[in-house]
């Protein structure tokens, strides 16, 4: 019984295991799809753990498969919980889970990366963007495939405030390859720093939270997992647009083991890509012989002011594209013959 003045936890009724639900059904992990099946409970209520207090808040689930996550998120007492789903094969199951607890489920059989989150929750629920973050949260294991860029995509709309951040900043709590998630997470200096850790970590305090062994899976990957926790930031630490901010860091990390100088250079056309990647680098203040993972947040924002500005003066330069650059001038070398023409240089053979 419930103690005086507080309400009773809410609670699943009994149910088959999350390993009868998959014999029920049949349901088999498809390599294709990079599905895995985390079967321990006591891990998928600490995954939910991670996502904070979720008493009477409003849930995304992504990819639920049998729904052993689904299991923890309804255990912790949500208000409603939506369940986007790819793969029809989990529909009846996740529908036993619907029935257990009325009013509470809503099943969409769609693709995560085409679904309109603009109106997945009750428009009540939308805070000012300086506010605490709403009371909405996205919580998912993601198929190892999709993860990569599905967080760009959210990132994305984490700069533009759109998709699932139309209601304010909405707090993700995702797993990944444990190789992704240390890269998301990565400090300067560190040889798993790459783009993933500027685009995230501009727009989003980043917590790589706990390591999942692959053996807890069923069918057991060949890595282990991380869980990591997603905050938008009141402030991008970089304040210009998504599409700026990515094209200069997938510029300096292109040739990562390089000085950051060489990603650099190709932002710009062959005719004068020397004089205006120095003027670039001395504008910005960034030591050219530094290499592109040992650069600092105020680095690349510096590198990205100092370029909006070139793109203002000259509006060309932000649609200049490298490697169609380079595709041009291989196209130009098969029309003359590759006889006497110059092999191609370990930066093509590269990109």
């Amino acid at each position: 019984m419930a103690a005086p003045g507080k309400v009773a936890a809410f609670r699943l009724p009994p149910l088959p295991t999350i390993g009868e639900i998959i014999k029920l059904f049949r349901l088999k992990a498809l390599k294709q799809l990079s599905q895995n099946f985390l079967l321990d409970l006591r891990l998928t209520d600490k995954i939910v753990k991670q996502a904070g207090e979720l008493k009477n808040a409003h849930v995304c689930e992504v990819g639920p498969g049998p729904g052993g996550i689904t299991r923890s998120i309804l255990s912790a007492g949500v208000e409603q919980l939506l369940l986007i789903e790819k793969d029809a094969r989990f529909i009846p199951g996740l529908q036993i889970l619907s029935e257990a607890a009325p009013g509470k489920v809503r099943i969409v059989h769609g693709d995560i990366l085409t679904y309109k989150m603009e109106k997945a929750f009750p428009k009540h629920l939308k805070k000012n963007w300086e506010d605490e973050p709403p009371d909405i949260h996205i919580i998912g294991n993601l198929p190892f495939s999709v993860s990569t860029p599905l967080i760009i995509k959210w990132l994305e709309n984490v700069s533009k405030r759109d998709g699932p951040f139309i209601y304010g900043r909405t707090q993700m709590t995702l797993t990944f390859q444990k190789e992704v998630g240390e890269r998301l997470t990565a400090n300067p200096g560190s040889n798993q720093r790459s783009r993933l850790s500027i685009m995230a970590q501009h727009l989003c305090t980043v917590e790589n939270c706990f390591i999942i062994p692959g053996q807890a899976f069923v069918p057991k990957p060949e890595v282990d997992v991380a869980v990591v926790h997603f905050t938008p930031l009141v402030q991008p630490k970089i304040q210009q647009p998504f599409e700026l901010v990515e094209k200069v860091v997938q510029s300096v990390f292109q040739f990562r083991r390089k000085y950051c100088f060489r990603g650099i250079e190709t932002l710009f056309p062959e005719n004068g890509r020397l004089k205006r990647t120095e003027q670039l680098m001395m504008t910005a203040d960034v030591d050219p012989t530094l290499r592109p993972f040992q650069l600092s947040m105020s680095q690349f924002r510096n590198l990205c002011n100092v370029y909006r500005k070139m793109c203002d003066e000259d509006p060309s330069l932000f649609v200049f594209n490298y490697r169609e650059e380079l595709r041009q001038k291989k196209k130009t070398r098969s029309l003359l013959g590759s006889t006497g023409q110059p092999e191609q240089t370990e930066e093509e053979n590269q990109l």
